[in-house]
C-alpha cells in the first residue's frame, strides 16, 4: 500500500464516524400543538441529518424561558440539541457552527417568524439575525446573520 493509500485510508477512518456523528445528533423540539411551521423546521433538520423528536405542549413560552430564553427574544418553538437551546428558526448551518465551536453560552435563537426562514413560507426579505444567549441572563448578542 502506498504512502498517500495509507493516508487516505487512515483519514476516512476516523472523519466518516465524525461525520455520521454530526450528523445522528438527537433534538428535542417543543412547539404548540396547532404550529405546522415548527413541523416544517423539524422536517428541514431532519433532512439536514438530524433526529428531530417534536412534543407538542401548551406551555412553551414557560420552557423557553427555563430554558433561559429572554422572552423578547423567543422563537417560535425551542429544540434542545446536544447540551445548547436552539430558539425559533435557526437556520441549519448556523446550528452546526453552534455544535463545531462549542461556545460557553446557553444557546441560539432567532426571535420571531421570519418570513422565508427554514419551516417557515415565503421568501426571504432580510438577513436572520441569530442572538447568543449567554449564561447567568447576560445581554444578548449577535452570533450570526444569513
Amino acid at each position: 500500500m502506498n504512502r498517500k493509500h495509507f493516508i487516505a485510508t487512515l483519514a476516512s477512518v476516523f472523519l466518516l464516524p465524525l461525520t455520521a456523528v454530526a450528523q445522528s445528533t438527537p433534538a428535542i423540539l417543543y412547539k404548540n400543538p396547532q404550529c405546522g411551521c415548527c413541523e416544517g423546521y423539524a422536517e428541514y433538520m431532519r433532512q439536514n441529518g438530524f433526529q428531530v423528536d417534536v412534543k407538542p405542549v401548551h406551555n412553551l413560552s414557560e420552557i423557553s424561558q427555563k430554558a433561559g430564553i429572554p422572552s423578547q427574544l423567543e422563537g417560535c418553538h425551542t429544540m434542545l440539541i446536544d447540551g445548547y437551546v436552539v430558539d425559533g428558526h435557526v437556520p441549519v448551518n448556523i446550528v452546526r457552527k453552534l455544535l463545531r465551536d462549542r461556545p460557553d453560552i446557553v444557546g441560539i435563537t432567532l426571535p420571531g417568524m421570519p418570513t422565508g426562514s427554514p419551516g417557515m413560507g415565503g421568501e426571504k426579505t432580510a438577513p436572520f439575525t441569530v442572538f447568543s444567549v449567554p449564561k447567568n441572563g447576560g445581554t444578548p448578542i449577535v452570533y450570526a446573520t444569513e
